[in-house]
């Protein structure tokens, strides 16, 4: 990041961090007015204490972001202290859990404003909707009032949250820093159904009383391990991809940044084209494992410096087979193989498939994407044979093959990016096959 980007993203941090904690502050001291205060106090406190532990106890869902059952607790205590001081009970309670142990240890200052922020108005939008739509007695007969208005005060508090903290992401950080959460139903239906449970948790203990008080905490531990064991889920996912890319950066060191590289041109053309947060994640593990079957092929063929023979190239082009070979048995993958195995398929249909593909059908858009990815890079990137190729000879050769070996509007569309991004890659003057060879064979015989 260049020295006037970092100005850049220190003076919007700040005003961010000001902007709300002012808000933040203001919501608080305006339902403190408006507001009583709850009661009784000891229960107060501790549901204040269960959501500031939740919090600070958070687990990683997706990329960077963070998730609790803290909607339950908030939804529970919505619905025990009434209409009269709800608001001003869950807007504290969240206040409270904004600066957490990692904050002391990190000497954060950004993310701790932020979240006062938008945990307060979040809470200060979302609890006055319960209470729109709960009776006015508490009877077993109205419970489905209970479920539904807490439902929609959790939907409306989690979408709050999420689209607050995309905001401010985009807006510090950048598109190319920020990547779109992928698998967002997956993470806000276990929200739903915990919005409707801490609303019927509130109404039980206003009709039993405080000996169901051990019962609802348990329900809220329960709920914090529906989280933790979706974050294992992802994080073993994550890992299984990290694993096998390991294992081919170990037989060819070019591949590293090659595979790296893919996966950002191809998150770049996805996010172009309008791709959602699930499409580019699956884009991007596809990218990372698309080159995966290598492991199969032998290194010294991988490594060659002279023009492979029609025999090398047929057994090099094996390795699209040899990944669906390799991670046929991993059942979460399975999409992601099919888009990695088409990627030297043609946009016209030629070209060589993965073992499930029509000839002469198109691949899908991914795998198109993928192809326009790979070969950019391929060209950009010094080989064990030639140096790099400039980003000009680049953009020729996928213009040139555009409508046959590319997708027209996949090309078009990278190169909009890489342009407006104002990213170069590749060497700065060579731009032809034969000046790149000679070039590589002048650094091996003098270096």
């Amino acid at each position: 990041m260049y020295p006037s980007d970092l100005r850049q993203q220190n003076r919007m941090r700040s005003r961010l961090a000001v902007g709300f904690t002012l808000a933040g502050a203001a919501t608080i001291a305006l339902l403190v007015w408006q507001q009583q205060i709850p009661s009784p106090l000891w229960l107060w406190l501790m549901f204040i204490v269960a959501f500031v532990y939740f919090e600070w106890n958070a687990v990683e869902v997706n990329d960077k972001l963070m998730a609790s059952p803290t909607v339950m607790v908030a939804m529970t205590a919505a619905v025990v202290f009434g209409a009269e001081s709800a608001v001003l009970a869950v807007a504290v309670m969240a206040a409270a859990s904004s600066y957490t142990p990692v904050d002391f240890q990190k000497r954060r200052w950004f993310q701790p404003a932020v979240n006062f922020g938008q945990l307060t108005i979040s809470a200060a939008v979302a609890v006055p909707l319960v209470h729109l739509v709960l009776p006015e007695t508490m009877t077993v007969g109205n419970l489905w009032l209970v479920a539904l208005g807490s439902g929609i005060g959790a939907i409306v508090y989690g979408a709050m949250n999420l689209g607050l903290l995309s905001a401010v992401v985009r807006l510090v950080w950048g598109p190319r820093h920020a990547r779109p959460w992928s698998h967002l139903p997956a993470i806000m239906l276990p929200y739903l159904g915990m919005g409707f449970l801490g609303g019927l948790l509130g109404a039980t203990y206003l009709l039993v009383g405080a000996t169901t008080l051990p019962i609802i905490f348990v329900v809220f531990f329960v709920g914090r391990l529906t989280f933790a064991s979706y974050a294992q889920l992802r994080e073993a996912q994550e890992s299984t991809v990290r694993a096998f890319v390991k294992a081919l950066e170990a037989k060819d060191l070019y591949t590293r940044g090659h595979t790296e590289r893919v996966a950002y041109f191809a998150e770049m053309i996805g996010a172009e084209m309008g791709f959602g947060g699930t499409q580019l994640e699956r884009l991007r593990w596809a990218a990372l494992i698309h080159d995966v079957g290598k492991l199969a092929v032998p290194r010294d063929l991988i490594r060659k410096k002279a023009r492979l023979s029609e025999e090398e190239y047929t057994q090099m082009q094996s390795h699209v087979h040899l990944v669906e070979d390799l991670l046929a048995e991993v059942e979460f993958l399975h999409p992601m193989v099919d888009i990695a195995a088409n990627h030297h398929a043609h946009f016209d249909g030629n070209g060589y498939h993965g073992a499930g593909h029509v000839h002469g059908d198109a691949p899908s858009v991914e795998s198109r994407i993928l192809a326009v990815a790979d070969s950019f890079d391929a060209m950009t990137s010094t080989r064990s044979y030639r140096v790099a190729l400039s980003q000009e000879y680049a953009f020729n050769e996928l213009l040139q093959h555009s409508g046959s070996q590319f997708d027209p509007e996949i090309v078009r569309s990278f190169m909009e990016a890489l342009k407006r991004r104002n990213e170069r890659y590749g060497s700065p003057d060579v731009h032809s096959e034969a000046e790149a060879r000679r070039r590589a064979e002048e650094v091996g015989i003098h270096g």
